[in-house]
């Protein structure tokens, strides 16, 4: 089992979720990690619009791995959100994102979210069959 896998549950994945902004998803994330972590969900939500005022987590082909630090969390958690429609996140691509991976990590953790989502190499994948080869080399490792 890869390590995206053992960071999620069946309450830590929403479909379908409605958002027409970032704000508005990362409430909703909030919400997500409130209910499968016990997560303040307003935490959660100013963690992850603090770390995209930085730069986008839009990968391109629809994706997004928007991550923040928590003060007090013991060990990084993850969860996966598929909107109802597409949102803007000024992905390198330029395409809206679908589906996002949202990870959150320890306040003091150092490359453990780095290694989880191997950002780097997903934003520089030419297309959907690199990606899938990028996971494919991953979860083979």
């Amino acid at each position: 089992m890869n390590t995206i896998a053992q960071l999620l549950t069946p309450s830590s994945i929403a479909l379908d979720v409605d958002a027409d902004s970032k704000a508005r998803l990362f409430e909703q994330a909030g919400t997500v990690f409130e209910r499968s972590a016990g997560l303040p969900r307003a935490v959660v939500s100013a963690s992850l619009a603090a770390r995209e005022k930085l730069g986008s987590t839009g990968l391109g082909q629809g994706i997004a791995i928007p991550h923040g630090r928590i003060k007090g969390l013991a060990k990084a958690t993850g969860a996966f959100i598929r909107l109802a429609a597409p949102i803007a996140f000024e992905a390198p691509d330029g395409k809206p994102v679908q589906q996002l991976f949202v990870l959150l990590v320890p306040e003091h953790a150092t490359e453990e979210h780095l290694q989880l989502s191997f950002r780097d190499k997903l934003a520089t994948a030419a297309n959907g069959q690199d990606l899938i080869e990028l996971f494919r080399a991953w979860e083979a490792a």
